[in-house]
């Protein structure tokens, strides 16, 4: 066996002639059997014959039989698991002789596991106050609130302001066209092209406008960019928000009484945001497995998952009506650019893999089953229908693999070492 670099292995292999004359005569006698050449009835065409007039596809299939089987008992034998598939080079097959070839490949990486408990992360409970409390309350009231309809007037800073609404110029590919939407005229969300060319207007009114949208604008089909519009007023809004007391606890659920609501608003928001810490101290914890473990990882691995996640990114792109080819990505630099997350990604999947081979932490059918259901109850679809689709396309395994990952995840933050940032 011969080491190239990081994953990359080679291994020199030779058949013996017996063995390939053996198997030369077995590719003969099938192609013999369904042969039809002119002078010879079907079956009958001289075996001789057949080797020189099929001398091409005999050899590719000597090599189909014989190259696969013998690389395969190679790897068993050096205890090398195949990643991708190989580069067969420096094939020698000639009448007589023994097959030989060359076998390039990449394997599985090879690593000692390290250290995985008592890593230190920095953690602590979050501390929900009064303050959060009440800004969640209020935030409550605010999607409970009933919009009037108002008298047509000339529209006012503060009004929520129903619009028809299309787009002149400015953006590329469809445009963007709204029968209706509402915007709070002067409101923190509302960007000041609109407040600016809508306050005075009457319903019934037409305007045509530019808005500039910021550089960093949650949409990147807008972002930057100087939009023309043209937008109708069909109507204002009052926005009319509901008292905070005991009626609106009642009615948001199985409350008695508002402190009963805000009770269950603290519990709610603590459980959100110890999710959120406990998340990001997971992820210091990969960070410094992937720190403190030196190995390479097959580029098999790392192209598959520079792919993954373009595909995601594009897929984002596309759902904010981004015409992705007007956009002229250079796509070798934006592949390289992710090269590396990319290899960090394969670390630290491997690692956590081997961790929970280490400590036998695997999916249960409960877990996997209970996954499922979810996805047949947001779906609407029949549980039996979804899981034999899901387990005919891999999602099955993946979702395994995820409840794996999740459990390997909450076994290390549990054994970690907190502490807490100055």
């Amino acid at each position: 066996m011969a080491f190239i670099e990081g994953c990359r292995h080679a291994l020199e292999i030779s058949v013996p002639a017996g063995e390939v004359e053996d198997e030369t005569s077995r590719v003969v006698l099938d192609i013999q059997k369904r042969a039809k050449l002119p002078g010879f009835r079907p079956g009958k065409v001289p075996a001789s014959l057949v080797r020189k007039t099929f001398a091409g596809d005999v050899r590719q299939k000597v090599l189909e039989s014989l190259v696969p089987k013998h690389l395969q008992k190679r790897l068993e034998a050096e205890g090398l698991a195949l990643v991708g598939r190989p580069d067969i080079s420096e094939v020698h097959l000639h009448d007589g002789e023994p097959l030989s070839f060359k076998a390039t490949f990449e394997v599985e990486p090879a690593f000692e596991l390290g250290e995985y408990t008592g890593i230190e992360v920095p953690y602590h409970d979050p501390e929900i106050t009064d303050e959060d409390v009440e800004k969640r309350l209020n935030e409550i009231r605010e999607q409970k609130a009933e919009f009037v309809n108002v008298d047509p007037r000339p529209a006012e800073s503060g009004d929520h302001a129903v619009l028809a609404l299309e787009s002149l110029s400015g953006i590329e590919g469809q445009p963007i066209k709204q029968d209706e939407m509402v915007i709070e005229l002067g409101g923190a969300d509302t960007l000041p092209g609109f407040t600016e060319n809508l306050v005075g207007v009457t319903p019934g009114e037409e305007r045509e406008f530019d808005v500039e949208y910021p550089a960093d604008y949650g949409s990147e089909r807008v972002a930057g960019k100087t939009v023309r519009f043209r937008a109708m007023l069909k109507g204002i809004r009052r926005k009319e928000l509901p008292e905070i007391n005991d009626d609106f606890a009642q009615d948001l659920g199985d409350y008695r009484n508002l402190g009963e609501l805000r009770d269950a608003i603290r519990r709610g928001l603590f459980a959100n945001q110890q999710l959120e810490a406990q998340r990001e101290a997971k992820n210091r914890i990969v960070e410094k497995l992937v720190d403190a473990h030196d190995f390479a990882v097959p580029d098999e691995y790392v192209a598959r998952q520079i792919r993954n996640r373009m595909e995601a990114r594009l897929h984002d792109l596309a759902g904010q009506g981004v015409d992705v080819a007007k956009l002229g990505i250079d796509w070798e630099k934006a592949a390289e650019s992710q090269r590396e997350p990319a290899r960090r990604e394969v670390k630290a999947s491997l690692l956590l893999s081997r961790i929970a081979e280490r400590e036998t932490v695997h999916a249960t059918q409960a877990e996997v089953d209970r996954e499922i259901e979810k996805i047949a109850r947001q779906r609407k679809e029949p549980l039996a229908a979804v899981q034999r689709r899901l387990e005919k396309d891999g999602t099955t395994a993946r979702i395994a693999s995820h409840i794996r990952t999740e459990k390997t995840l909450s076994f290390l933050f549990e054994r970690a070492r907190k502490t807490v940032e100055s």
